[in-house]
């Protein structure tokens, strides 16, 4: 009997279903957009069951393209974007679901930078507060809503949230739990002292319990099973972050290998035996008790060829289609050769690495410039973001020759050759262009006993294609991306460019 996996992905926008044969071959995939919603300047929410219906329908529509019999399927491993929070009553209603690009909590950030608090929770949590982070999110509620606090009985991540509807169980995991400064990343637990400097002390019963993302920590429920098409007892096991997801189902298995993932979030990491104590780095993260993950992050990456897609390329969009509009980008980007006098884009539509009141902008467009000069003005600003990053790992002692690329920038002809040259490293995309999807999945295989550790997993994870950098484009690059620096600098008034 041939067994199959479903790897659930959650981000922002979009909920995709995916099955997997063992051997890491896509059977069928489907998914679901759902919608943001702005109720205050700086508020990024969605509908709890809004997020459930689209997760229910590309769940059914996928299992409806592939043809199987659900009872085939052996395990089913969900992933989601990290940060946020999400809250259900303790009648199982949900309350408030908050997306990873929020920026409510802003000033108060900033504020527990600036008197101390920050410096006292790094040592646990190996991360300070920043506006979307879950903590501060929940010491932000806390203090304006203190009602809703009063009224929710758990805090959930963007995938716990997918596991709870398929299982009645509310459960997280540590890879999440550890990107969401609430938990002592080097001893792996939940701490008393940590939730005190969050004023979150009431708050310590709300939080899930911790499982490792490959236990089984429930099976599809019969209400699941209806409304989904799944066979009621298929198990679920706790899963991953996106961040974790997306690295071991891009092929990262092994200490020192690298991930950047290009979607939503710029995502910049590095694989490590032991957690990447240093300051100046975004966040150290852990997936199992002897792997860590050094993380630097800011929401600057492919979603700003996806807002100039539906912003200035709409007729191409409804007359060609999505992917057919992306094959035309990378190609016009394709023809443009860098030069010095090419316009310049800050990818800061939700703010900067150093600041979220930045905001995304061009620079030097001049009248002999056109489509493929803006476009691929785009494509190299989210690289020069990434490449922001990656200098901030380099700099704290990660080492980092190769990387894997995956989110929306992979699916690219061009821009994975982009971020090779402005890294000037070698790029490899991951043969699956659901590698989120692929890594949940692995780890509901390590759950059931299909594979034998993370390793053996990440085996099964192939590589579609490998841009090696242009070394004659080093030098050019680099001085726009000293330009890029300086912009960036300017834009939060603390420098300026020079003609």
């Amino acid at each position: 009997m041939t067994q199959f996996l479903l790897g659930i992905d959650a981000g922002n926008t979009l909920v995709k279903a995916v099955l997997f044969r063992t051997d890491g071959t896509e059977v069928a995939s489907e998914h679901r957009e759902g919608n943001s919603r702005h109720p205050e300047p700086g508020h990024v929410e969605r509908d709890i069951g809004e997020m459930w219906a689209c997760a229910a329908d590309a769940i059914r529509g996928c299992l409806g393209k592939a043809g199987i019999d659900p009872a085939d399927i052996a395990a089913i491993g969900c992933t989601g974007h990290g940060n946020g929070i999400y809250l259900f009553d303790g009648e199982d209603a949900p309350l408030l679901g908050i997306q990873s690009l929020d920026a409510r909590a802003a000033s108060l950030s900033a504020r527990m930078l600036a008197d101390g608090t920050g410096d006292a929770l790094y040592p646990l949590a190996l991360q300070k507060p920043w506006p979307a982070q879950t903590g501060t999110l929940l010491s932000w509620l806390s203090r304006n809503q203190p009602d809703l606090i009063a009224r929710a009985a758990h805090v959930l991540f963007c995938k716990d949230v997918i596991v709870h509807f398929l299982t009645g169980r509310y459960t997280s995991d540590y890879s999440d739990a550890s990107c969401g400064g609430i938990l002592d990343v080097p001893a792996r637990r939940y701490d008393e002292a940590l939730l005190d400097a969050l004023g979150l002390r009431e708050c310590g019963a709300k939080l899930c319990p911790l499982a490792e993302p490959s236990d089984v920590v429930g099976r599809v429920s019969a209400q699941a099973a209806r409304r989904t098409g799944l066979a009621e007892g298929t198990p679920v096991v706790a899963g991953l972050v996106d961040i974790i997801a997306s690295a071991i189902g891009a092929g990262v298995a092994r200490p020192g290998d690298a991930s950047i993932v290009a979607g939503t979030w710029s995502i910049n990491q590095v694989l490590t035996d032991s957690p990447l104590c240093d300051p100046s780095v975004f966040l150290s993260s852990t997936y199992r008790a002897d792997r860590f993950m050094a993380v630097e992050a800011s929401a600057t990456s492919a979603t700003n060829l996806e807002w100039f897609l539906k912003e200035f390329m709409a007729d191409s969009l409804a007359a060609a289609g999505r992917s057919e509009t992306l094959r035309l980008c990378s190609a016009l980007a394709a023809e443009v050769t860098p030069a010095l006098d090419l316009p310049l884009y800050l990818p800061y539509l939700y703010g900067s690495p150093e600041s979220s009141a930045a905001r995304a902008s061009y620079f030097g467009i001049a009248g002999w410039h056109g489509r493929a000069h803006i476009i691929y003005a785009v494509m190299e600003g989210v690289a020069f973001g990434h490449r922001y990053h990656v200098e901030k790992l380099r700099a704290a002692g990660a080492a980092m020759s190769t990387a894997f690329l995956s989110g929306g920038a992979a699916r690219s002809s061009t821009w994975p050759q982009i971020f090779a040259d402005v890294l000037q490293i070698d790029v490899k995309t991951a043969a699956s262009s659901e590698s989120g999807a692929l890594g949940a999945a692995m780890a509901a295989g390590i759950g059931v006993g299909i594979y034998d550790g993370f390793e053996d997993a990440a085996s099964i994870a192939g590589i579609r294609a490998d841009f090696r950098p242009d070394p004659g484009k080093a030098a050019i690059l680099d001085e726009r991306y000293g330009r890029f620096r300086e912009l960036a600098k300017l834009a939060l008034g603390k420098g300026a460019v020079q003609p």
